[in-house]
């Protein structure tokens, strides 16, 4: 998960063990909060000085910061319900770096039945699909939360969604935009979007827990999967 529009940085990435590591959820989101936390408390030091402690002290984290550690919870939070899942069927990779770029993919599962390309987005409100046009003019669909357009968003997912797919070819590949702590009704709210499933955790969990029959080799794609887009 990242805050849009800036995209993650790779500083001191570490290395990768293998195309079998998993990854850590959220651990590219929360190394970039921690580099910019940083830089906001020298910065602070550097204008008072001698009273540099106690500015650190008193003030509030910018707003831009803290928002990177909103994300790594994000990711953390759905990335410990993914991997609940994980077994024979199901397999689970986190924080997947996307290669000659600076972000990333949050998740990504493998069931018996194809790929899930899985963001994670810890906003608050209610996701909504809203429907401009039809009849008489072009039918443009938008991802709204809390009233504020998200539907970039959705773009974002779907070149994620384009690059997996361009590797692994005949495997079904499906993308999920989850709204982790978002205000979903008790019932109904899950919606898709351009193809893209617009839900929550519970409901993303669920639906990848019925896929445990079909005819992809879950280990081989996996390695595939893992050894093109490594641990960040």
């Amino acid at each position: 998960m990242s805050p849009d529009p800036e995209p993650l940085r790779e500083d001191s990435a570490p290395a990768d063990s293998g195309p079998a590591e998993s990854g850590a959820a959220g651990l590219s989101a929360r190394r970039e909060y921690e580099r910019r936390k940083a830089q906001d408390e020298e910065r602070l030091r550097a204008k008072w000085g001698r009273l540099g402690g106690f500015a650190v002290a008193l003030s509030d984290e910018r707003q831009s910061t803290k928002a990177w550690e909103r994300g790594a919870i994000g990711e953390e939070r759905l990335g410990a319900r993914l991997d609940s899942l994980a077994g024979d069927n199901i397999a689970i990779l986190h924080d997947r770096r996307i290669p000659g770029s600076k972000a990333n993919i949050d998740h990504i599962a493998i069931t018996r039945q194809g790929i899930w390309v899985i963001d994670a987005k810890r906003y608050k409100g209610r996701p909504e699909l809203k429907i401009e046009g039809g009849i008489l003019r072009r039918r443009v669909e938008k991802l709204v939360v809390a009233r504020r357009d998200c539907t970039k968003l959705l773009d974002g997912v779907l070149k994620q969604l384009g690059l997996v797919r361009d590797l692994v070819g005949d495997v079904p590949v499906t993308a999920a935009l989850c709204f982790v702590e978002a205000d979903w009704p008790l019932i109904g709210g899950a919606f898709a979007t351009r193809g893209i499933h617009i839900l929550w955790p519970q409901r993303l969990a669920k639906m990848l827990s019925q896929e445990t029959s079909g005819n992809v080799d879950v280990v081989a794609v996996r390695e595939s999967v893992a050894s093109r887009f490594k641990p960040s």
